[in-house]
């Protein structure tokens, strides 16, 4: 059953949600929420003739289903909230979601863990597929082997047509709302809308087939595509237990990921004429069918990601013979397509603490430079790859690849990490990919369990992060020149931590992305947020500490985080922000780090290569972790409420000891401490009547009359009241311990604990952190009472920012007045007046005239000079030719004794000469007329 964004209403035989009435089936059965004995007892029955009629499981399991169903349709009844007029508070944030969430049993359990008839189907695959580089297309052919372990009869599949998305009549695209036009748009965004309309995208299928498992060609199969998704009818009905398998030749365009936002396709480089291919949604995939929802077919519109079913998978790849291909799985083939040198630095990792060339930066120049006549010449070669139990695959190839790996201890294993990419992508890329697919497994592998594969694998291309089992695609390079930015730098860590990460959440603790995004993207970016702080000290984290994401929770134009994946606002936020900072907050303020990681741990391992709801989830933390955390998944998963903890007011009270005379002095101080009232200042100087006119006073005008005066009949009860007490009694009469009541309001209405730091007047301080029960009675204002020895001066709520408190201007007493900074700057004349504008315009013009015109006298001026000067020069040496030997006609060393000393004017004084010159018209003088 799909857990709905806001709280379901109760319909007749079953539960309002987006998608419909959802009625109770034998796919999920639905138990009462309060079980009553029979309910205890059927089902106690029903396991224990599972468990001892094997043979006959399957028929068991489908009985027990119909009887469950029948039973609990007549028994079952909502826990739903009911509104409650009578209370100040209506909703009651502590309400329990046990209603909301599918009711536990045979399949799933309260407690979170998969139960004793859990299970989920298998798709295995053996996959041909030959890549054309020129054309930029793929041609394959998949061949399914899919294993019914549903305890249901199927006479039809559905199969995943993931590249139908860039068809130009897809609901991908038909139901994209229009973009903001106004003012400016950039090039990127244009070219966008126009490539879609064109692109010739989607699959063209070449054949359908199904046949058994050891047939080796099947007959063709009906079938009908809807969009995305294909249904294939079966010759016969597959029955529990049972396999068949399909066969599909299909062809597509590779898309320009450059062009077209995808989570695969091609970029290319202008500079060599050579692509990068990052290849994804390749190939048809089963659709996973499930016991909570059945056929996963929602449509691919882009946001929701995949559903998918685990299995083994073979895949060859052919490809041009001078490409390097990197893929999900192990190579099965090396010695075939890799070079002598490569095969053997490869073998020599192990012993490597650091990341070392497989291929070098060199070799990736010297193979993406090659003539395009040799890349183009036909030549082939098939890589071979084998992957055991992943839900997907996918692969890059190109000639730029430069190729880097070290081993990575992981339990008693090494794991290869490696890396593929251009010459572009360094220096940054040989420095920090490499490394940061280490500590991804190994921070990762802490919280969880330890990584199963043999290769972890980060590859640079178009796709700027997206990820796939044992591989992943992530963009983030150097500018041109090898410099890079800050935001670069981290932004490459933090992506790679993030799409590796991904292999242990979606690929492993197989989540269902379709429908629920937060469940893999927000457990991911928490153990992201954990990894990065293991990089190093004060790294730049974007999400996961909870200040970070208080702006989008002080905002608008939300939806709860429970919402379905395609109707999500505001993605980021949303489905990776807000669900790493809730699970930050419950593990550092809520649980603590010591439960919270054993019951994360639980969760983990508890549903490692199994597929998990959100009911499993909430479940297996509250059951690992000993705690009801209803009000938390209320307030953070179903809800759009934010934090926002106010003080309202602070009262202080003391112990009155009783003591007549205590008091009298008490209201002495106060009354000379008081300030008189401005009447009675200006009242002074009044001429009284008491005081002129005889007899008006009397015994309450005397000097002596005191109201307040202590009597000593006051002094003898006191005394009479003391002596009735015990010493215990009399004890607490004299304590001087001060009760403060402090009233805390709830502004944004999202319960949390409140952290709360309390100064004192002789300079020390305490932090206190009230639990979130203390709201259970009414969650929209509470009273503490805090006992103290001594004097409070100052009390703030969330001095740690642990809880995203949104407004920090009411969390403190007294209130803080935090200064608003604002800037000054000078006016500048305005520049709306068309007639100066042209004026300045033509001043201008007239300037640049008179300056060409200098510019060409000048010119001419240097030319009749240097004519004059050559002129001159000749006649020079003809003269000196007539009159002087051979050998004196020879050059002298300009360094010898004997070299002829210049009398002529020096270079500046030729140049003024010069300058002059073109003053009057005249050319310079030469060194000849100067002697």
């Amino acid at each position: 059953m799909e857990i709905e964004p806001e709280l379901p209403a109760i319909v007749e035989g079953g539960v309002k949600g987006s998608r419909g009435t959802v009625r109770e089936s034998s796919i999920y059965p639905s138990l009462p929420t309060t079980p009553c004995f029979l309910d205890i007892l059927l089902l106690r029955l029903t396991m224990m003739l599972a468990l001892t009629l094997l043979p006959w499981r399957c028929f068991v399991i489908r009985f027990v289903s119909f009887v469950v169903v029948g039973w609990m349709a007549v028994v079952s009844v909502s826990a739903q909230q009911l509104s409650n007029p009578k209370h100040v508070d209506s909703a009651d944030k502590f309400h329990t979601i046990q209603s909301w969430l599918p009711t536990p049993g045979v399949y799933r359990t309260a407690s979170g863990a998969p139960g004793p008839m859990y299970w989920q189907q298998r798709a295995d695959y053996d996959i041909d597929v030959t890549l054309d580089a020129e054309q930029r297309s793929l041609t394959g052919n998949c061949r399914i082997t899919y294993h019914n372990h549903s305890p249901h009869t199927l006479s039809y599949v559905w199969v995943q047509l993931d590249q139908n998305r860039f068809r130009t009549d897809s609901a991908a695209i038909m139901s994209r709302t229009a973009p903001s036009l106004t003012g400016r748009s950039p090039f990127s965004s244009i070219q966008t809308l126009l490539t879609e309309q064109t692109f010739d995208g989607g699959y063209k299928l070449d054949s359908v087939t199904q046949g058994a498992p050891d047939q080796e060609q099947g007959d063709p199969a009906p079938h009908l595509i809807v969009d995305t998704m294909m249904r294939i009818d079966l010759s016969e009905p597959l029955e529990p237990g049972e396999s068949t398998t399909f066969g599909i030749g299909y062809h597509y365009n590779i898309v320009d990921a450059k062009l077209i936002r995808a989570r695969g396709g091609y970029e290319h480089f202008e500079e060599d004429g050579n692509d990068i291919f990052e290849i994804a949604q390749w190939y048809p995939r089963m659709t996973a069918y499930t016991d909570y929802t059945g056929w996963q077919h929602n449509q691919f519109l882009g946001s929701g990601e995949f559903t998918l079913e685990l299995g083994d998978y073979h895949v060859d790849i052919t490809a041009p013979a001078d490409m390097v291909v990197a893929a999900t799985g192990t190579l099965s083939n090396p010695q075939e397509v890799l070079k002598e040198e490569w095969v053997e630095r490869l073998s020599k990792i192990a012993g490597k603490k650091k990341p070392s060339f497989i291929i070098t930066p060199e070799e990736a120049k010297e193979n993406e430079s090659k003539e395009s006549d040799e890349s183009d010449d036909g030549e082939t070669k098939t890589w071979s790859f084998a992957a055991e139990n992943v839900r997907d695959f996918a692969w890059a190839a190109s000639r730029k690849f430069i190729w880097d790996a070290m081993a990575v201890k992981v339990g008693d294993r090494s794991v290869m990490a490696m890396s593929y990419y251009p010459n572009e992508a360094e220096p940054l890329w040989s420095q920090y990919s490499t490394e940061s697919i280490a500590l991804t497994l190994e921070v990762y592998g802490r919280y969880t369990f330890d990584y199963p594969y043999d290769v972890a694998i980060s590859v640079n291309g178009p796709v700027y992060g997206m990820e796939y089992p044992m591989i992943c695609f992530n963009g983030p390079r150097p500018d041109d020149d090898g410099t890079y930015s800050k935001a670069t730098k981290y932004g490459l860590i933090s992506v790679i931590i993030h799409e590796v990460g991904h292999n242990f959440f979606p690929m492993i603790v197989n989540s269902d992305e379709r429908q629920w995004t937060w469940m893999d993207e927000g457990l991911n970016t928490f153990l992201q947020y954990l990894a990065e702080q293991e990089w190093e000290e004060d790294y730049p984290s974007g999400r996961g500490p909870a200040e970070k994401i208080v702006p989008y929770m002080r905002g608008g134009n939300q939806r709860p985080i429970m919402t379905g994946s395609d109707q999500i606002l505001q993605f980021g936020n949303n489905a990776y922000g807000k669900p790493a900072t809730a699970l930050n907050i419950l593990r550092e303020t809520v649980l603590g780090r010591e439960r919270f990681d054993f019951a994360f741990r639980e969760y983990a391992r508890r549903w490692k290569f199994k597929r998990p709801t959100p009911a499993d989830f909430f479940r297996s933390m509250e059951d690992a972790a000993g705690t009801n955390l209803d009000w938390f998944w209320r307030g953070w998963f179903y809800s759009t409420d934010h934090v926002d903890i106010a003080i309202d007011s602070v009262e202080l009270f003391v112990i009155d000891n009783g003591d007549p005379d205590d008091e009298f002095e008490r209201k002495r101080r106060k009354e000379e401490t008081e300030e008189i009232t401005l009447d009675e200042e200006r009242n002074r100087e009044l001429r009284r009547r008491i005081d002129w006119q005889p007899g008006l006073k009397d015994f309450y005008n005397a000097p002596d009359y005191d109201e307040d005066k202590v009597e000593e009949s006051d002094r003898k009860a006191y005394q009479k009241h003391l002596e009735s007490l015990d010493e215990e009694q009399r004890a607490l009469l004299r304590r001087t311990t001060k009760f403060y009541v402090v009233k805390f309001v709830n502004e944004g209405g999202l319960v949390m604990p409140i952290p709360l730091r309390i100064h004192y007047a002789d300079n020390t301080q305490e932090h206190v952190v009230l639990p979130p029960e203390i709201w259970r009675r009414n969650s929209k204002e509470v009273k503490k009472l805090f006992l103290t020895e001594k004097e409070i001066v100052r009390l703030e709520i969330d001095p740690r920012k642990e809880i995203a408190d949104t407004d920090k201007s009411n969390n403190h007493w007294p209130p803080k007045l935090e200064p608003t900074r604002f800037d000054l700057y000078k006016r500048k004349k305005g520049d709306s007046n068309p007639m100066r504008k042209a004026v300045e315009a033509a001043k201008k013009a007239e300037k640049d005239a008179d300056q060409e015109d200098d510019k060409d006298a000048d010119e001419d001026a240097d030319k009749d000079a240097d004519e004059e000067a050559s002129e001159s020069s000749d006649a020079d040496e003809q003269q000196d030719g007539k009159e002087k030997s051979p050998k004196e006609s020879k050059k002298a060393d300009p360094k010898s004794e004997d070299a002829p000393k210049s009398k002529g004017k020096s270079a500046g004084q030729q140049e003024d000469s010069k300058k002059d010159a073109k003053k009057s018209g005249k050319p310079p003088a030469s060194k000849e007329d100067d002697q």
